[in-house]
């Protein structure tokens, strides 16, 4: 109890310190919080100017322009399947995994392992490719960030 009274006493010393014109005034009781948190006068209230909609600073567009060098990853998912480990140390060379779904049915598309919409899969010069046929809505991408 005694190191109470003297770390009560150290913290009125601080503030005494911290805030002379207290004591000047008519010293309260430090060791009461009450009393110290009472509202010795009118406060000051912050002010901030009004955002405009949209409008960004000089410096937003080099921003966005260095947000533009950064690199993606995309992946497209054709299938999924699911089997027992058993199943799965029996494979070899040359077994068939049968996929989900079915052949001509849209693939989802991810950026950085984020949905971005679903196409079909295409060949270009003897290279797959995806053609985009569906991008989700902005407000889905958001919640699928999380």
């Amino acid at each position: 109890m005694a190191d109470d009274e003297s770390l009560d006493d150290a913290w009125a010393d601080a503030l005494e310190e911290a805030n002379p014109e207290l004591s000047k005034k008519g010293k309260k009781d430090d060791s009461d919080w009450d009393a110290l948190s009472e509202d010795n006068g009118p406060a000051d209230t912050a002010s901030f100017q009004e955002l405009g909609a949209g409008e960004m600073g000089k410096g937003g567009n080099q921003n966005l322009e260095f947000l533009l060098d950064i690199p993606l990853e995309i992946s497209v998912e054709l299938g999924r399947a699911s089997m027992i480990i058993d199943r799965m140390l029996q494979l070899t060379q040359g077994s068939v995994i049968e996929l989900e779904k079915a052949a001509g049915e849209t693939v989802e598309i991810y950026v950085n392992k984020k949905l971005l919409g679903k196409g079909e899969v295409i060949v270009v010069n003897d290279r797959f490719g995806v053609r985009i046929t569906e991008v989700i809505s902005q407000a889905d991408r958001i919640k699928n960030i999380g």
